[in-house]
This record gives structure tokens, sequence and C-alpha cells, in this order.
């Protein structure tokens, strides 16, 4: 009986068709604007204002600080959570600057 199975199972030849040529891809006219091509960005317009590095290492550097000074117990009130949200959120503030810089 598992001969039988196995025997079903078995498929001869190619069970996917060949692949036939294809036609060739039509030539574009280097004048003509295909729509697919994207020009580069010049560098004028890639430079970040100098206000984006500063604040974002303001950002990281403040949720750095904020951490370890609420697990060195040095911020008003006991240890917190609300701390550590606050610092985390900081540094999250600092990574997404961090993406817009150019």
């Amino acid at each position: 009986m598992a001969e039988r199975k196995a025997a079903d199972r078995r498929t001869t030849g190619r069970v996917t068709p060949k692949k036939t040529a294809a036609a060739p891809p039509p030539k574009v006219d280097a004048g003509i604007a295909s729509g697919r091509y994207t020009p580069p960005i010049p560098k004028e317009q890639k430079v970040s204002p100098r206000w984006v590095p500063i604040l974002m290492f303001t950002l990281l550097g403040l949720g750095v600080l904020v951490i370890v000074l609420n697990y060195l117990n040095l911020l008003p009130g006991e240890t917190s959570n609300t701390y550590l949200l606050v610092g985390l959120g900081l540094i999250t503030g600092g990574f997404i600057t961090a993406t817009n810089y150019h």
C-alpha cells in the first residue's frame, strides 16, 4: 500500500512549462523620460540645519541623565516609573531626530 501511494505521487517530466524566449525590451530614446528614473537630490537640499544635531544630542543626553538620576534616587520623590518613561521618551525623541539628520 505504501508503494502504491509513493507511485501515485511520482510525476514524470516537467511540471511547469519551459521558459520561452522573451521579446527584447523596447529601446528607450535617451531624450525621453521613462518615468522610472528619479534624479538624485542636490546636496544643497540634503543639509540639515545646525539645530538638528544639537537637539538630537540634547534629547539623548537628557534621557540618559533622567534615567541615571532616577536610579540614584536624586530626583524629587522616590524612584518612579514615570521618570523612567520620561527618560525613555527623551531618548526616543533623540532617535527620531537622528533619523532626520542629513
